[in-house]
């Protein structure tokens, strides 16, 4: 009579925001690093940038925002930029028990990483290459992580630091990449509708016309260039480093990007040119421009991104916390 009358005692659960303060009380020395971090950034809104003529400011912070925004809309190449502060942010979180559980303490020499960073900083402000200040910005943020809570910490952390590399906007520079880019994807897409479709298209350099000439389509930058193969990149290098432990099976997935990229632009390329093939320039250019089908190439990167983990083989990495708490509750259990 008394086993059934006992009622189940309701287990509490933290909210996100209990979890965030518990986290904060835990964390160590956060305003020595957070006044060190605030007079870093200071340095580069201040003193950041060189290229007044560019954009007209002395912060390498607003430099960096001009450089991922285009007229109020996402058109950069390197907009990628704007998303990676926040991802990085949420894989500090994922990965919170583990850097909490770990012995912290000062590592003095955080200090010659810094200094490193200082000097690259005014080789960057002089030579007014504010891409060298930006390599220059990331690895002082990383250094202070190092002085202030030591080398396990910045050793755990490297991913998701090293992500604030997608944040170096390329430019113009990423024309060495992107122009061989477009040329295969365009050389591909020729034979795939030729030979293998039977359907007569030519092209010359990065254009792609029928013999006809009822339509004409260019391979551009934006359709097979930079743009997806570096939100390619950044899929697979947070996949990689997310799902495995093993370097060189995080090498593979980083590797695949760029083949992935490769088919996820002959597909949408194939799209627009198959329609202004069957039905006209007009719907080869909404085909072009429409949102919907500017996310196709991303569905093979997706699903060849989870064939090769599940090929690969590795259950995903746990921080260690959590394997540990794991392990004593199925002792436990």
């Amino acid at each position: 009579m008394n086993t059934t009358s006992q009622t189940s005692t309701a287990i509490p659960t933290e909210g996100l925001s209990e979890e965030i303060r518990s986290a904060w009380r835990q964390l160590p020395d956060k305003g020595v690093f957070f006044v060190l971090l605030a007079a870093w950034l200071a340095l580069f809104h201040f003193l950041g940038n060189s290229t007044f003529g560019y954009v007209d400011t002395p912060s390498l912070l607003w430099w960096m925002f001009n450089a991922y925004h285009s007229n109020s809309r996402l058109e950069s190449d390197d907009g990628q930029g704007l998303i990676i502060p926040f991802l990085v942010a949420g894989l500090f979180w994922w990965k919170r028990k583990e850097l909490l559980g770990l012995p912290l303490r000062g590592w003095w020499p955080g200090l010659l990483l810094m200094t490193v960073a200082l000097v690259l900083h005014i080789l960057g402000y002089l030579v007014q290459q504010p891409r060298i200040s930006i390599v220059a910005l990331f690895i002082g943020i990383y250094a202070l992580m190092g002085l202030v809570w030591g080398t396990r910490w910045i050793r755990v952390s490297f991913f998701p630091f090293f992500l604030f590399a997608f944040m170096v906007p390329l430019g113009s520079y990423a024309v060495k990449v992107t122009f061989p880019l477009r040329v295969l994807v365009s050389w591909i897409v020729e034979h795939l509708f030729d030979e293998v479709l039977g359907i007569g298209v030519m092209r010359v350099g990065t254009q792609l016309f029928n013999s006809l000439g009822t339509y004409q389509f260019e391979v551009a930058a934006a359709c097979s260039g930079i743009r997806s193969l570096t939100s390619t990149l950044l899929a697979a290098t947070a996949f990689g480093f997310v799902v495995f432990r093993s370097p060189w099976k995080r090498a593979v997935m980083i590797a695949s990007a760029v083949p992935l990229a490769v088919i996820g632009n002959v597909l949408r390329l194939s799209l627009i040119v198959g329609s202004g093939e069957f039905f006209g320039q007009d719907v080869g250019n909404f085909v072009h421009e429409n949102a919907f089908f500017s996310l196709l190439p991303y569905v093979p990167v997706f699903v060849g991104l989870m064939y090769i983990s599940r090929w690969l083989g590795e259950q995903p990495e746990l921080p260690r916390s959590a394997t540990i708490s794991g392990s004593s509750e199925s002792k436990g259990s």
